[in-house]
């Protein structure tokens, strides 16, 4: 009998808290750049008795994605597919961060939904930082959710004079991943699979810890004291709400994106916060 698979893309904090929980009595191919990273989070998991298989992955690189897509086809009935792999603001150039956390995103969608299963379901772990901005133009937005990957980073609305820093790019990117939710749901929904996205707020992972070490730090920790739960969560919240969305009682949800942020939206949009321009 064909195993089934569940892949998740992107082996940090919440990559390897929803992977736990999903993964057990299935194979988790687990994958991510950084090899370091991928290899402890594979052996902490198998230590735990899960079935895992590794994998390299770089989702700013089609051919890269699509040899995933096709390793986890080899090994079974592929699932579910959880994508968590980002750049965050600090952390790369605006072209770059655009390439992993937009036109990555989208590869993803369009490579496994070649191969998820009848049944399966997809998940996108996005941000809240796509709920900051306010609506691109309704054209942009047409473009972003339904214009082939491969065409996206060419977008007038992606060039520098409309993306003048890696802070614009992560909320333009966060957005578009919303949208190409609710485009790849139909697409995906053809194969009687679905595909949600869940925006976080600050999550204690690596990659929060070094955006709150940074020179904007001040600005992380000024949106949890404005927010009404006053806290950040762990990646198992997040990993909580990512089975609900992956599993059966879900069965009627696609094409959606779920807010966990404590809150932060909200304050900001009472005005306890400012509103990104």
């Amino acid at each position: 009998m064909s195993q089934d698979v569940i892949v998740v893309i992107g082996a940090g904090g919440i990559g390897e808290a929803i992977a736990r929980r999903q993964g057990f009595g299935k194979t988790v191919l687990l994958a991510d750049w950084n090899e370091d990273t991928l290899a402890a989070a594979a052996a902490g998991l198998s230590e735990a008795s899960y079935s895992v298989v590794q994998h390299p992955v770089d989702v700013s690189v089609r051919a890269s994605v699509q040899a995933l897509a096709e390793a986890a086809a080899t090994l079974g009935r592929v699932v579910q597919v959880v994508n968590t792999a980002g750049l965050s603001p600090n952390m790369a150039p605006v072209r770059k961060l655009l390439e992993v956390d937009l036109y990555g995103s989208a590869v993803v969608f369009e490579e496994f939904g070649k191969v998820i299963a009848s049944g399966g379901a997809g998940l996108i772990i996005s941000s809240m930082a796509g709920h900051m901005m306010r609506p691109l133009p309704a054209d942009d937005e047409q473009q972003l959710a339904h214009l082939p990957a491969d065409e996206l980073l060419s977008l007038p609305c992606l060039q520098a004079e409309a993306v003048p820093n890696s802070m614009v790019a992560y909320m333009v990117a966060k957005r578009a991943n919303f949208l190409r939710v609710q485009a790849e749901a139909v697409k995906w929904g053809e194969r009687g699979a679905r595909v949600n996205a869940i925006s976080p707020g600050i999550v204690v992972t690596p990659l929060a810890a070094h955006e709150l070490n940074s020179q904007i730090g001040h600005v992380y920790r000024g949106m949890v004291a404005a927010s009404p739960s006053k806290r950040m969560a762990p990646p198992e919240e997040i990993a909580v709400a990512a089975s609900f969305l992956l599993g059966p009682d879900a069965g009627f949800i696609t094409g959606s994106d779920l807010l966990i942020d404590g809150g932060v939206t909200a304050a900001m949009r009472a005005g306890n916060l400012p509103t990104p321009a």
